[in-house]
């Protein structure tokens, strides 16, 4: 009985030891000599992150149907029309039976910041409505987030939104 207590124990150990032994280790120690030698053959790598490349204006414009979807609570969709220019100039949103209200539109690296309002809110009838959002072109669909800021008597009333949209056929 003593003797397998002893070698379950022993076991143990040496299972812990196999197990540290192959760890990998966050700072690994770097030996300088094999360094030394081998920097005369070949150059050292660094690895940089690189910048997505920055939204053609001309990839986006076109009409877009869109869809908003609040990311809590009532999960009911609003969807408009997204009318793109190929400059940051002339763009709309269209809800169905509204006219068209016009869209501020910034291009910040691969993302369009989007920026509407004031008018009334479709899901909010007779209350003020800005919204603001950013949108990334993302395997030929639009995606991103946007907010809606509700102008209302208390506190200031916020809707965040995920928002998709495709070419309008």
């Amino acid at each position: 009985m003593l003797t397998l207590h002893r070698t379950t124990r022993i076991a143990i150990c040496c299972s812990a030891a196999v197990l540290a032994g192959c760890a990998k280790k966050d700072n690994a120690a770097v030996d300088t000599t094999s360094a030394m030698a081998s920097s005369t053959t070949s150059t050292a790598t660094t690895t940089t992150t690189v910048a997505p490349a920055p939204v053609n204006l001309a990839d986006v414009a076109g009409k877009w149907d869109m869809r908003s979807v609040p990311t809590t609570g009532d999960t009911t969709p609003t969807t408009f029309v997204l009318t793109a220019t190929g400059t940051t100039s002339g763009w709309t949103i269209k809800f169905p039976g509204r006219a068209a209200i016009a869209e501020r539109v910034v291009v910040s690296g691969d993302s369009l910041m989007l920026e509407a309002g004031p008018y009334q809110s479709v899901r909010r009838k007779g209350v003020q409505v800005v919204t603001n959002g950013a949108l990334r072109l993302q395997g030929g669909n639009l995606v991103g987030t946007n907010t809606a800021h509700y102008k209302v008597k208390t506190a200031d009333s916020v809707l965040a939104l995920t928002t998709t949209g495709t070419r309008a056929k």
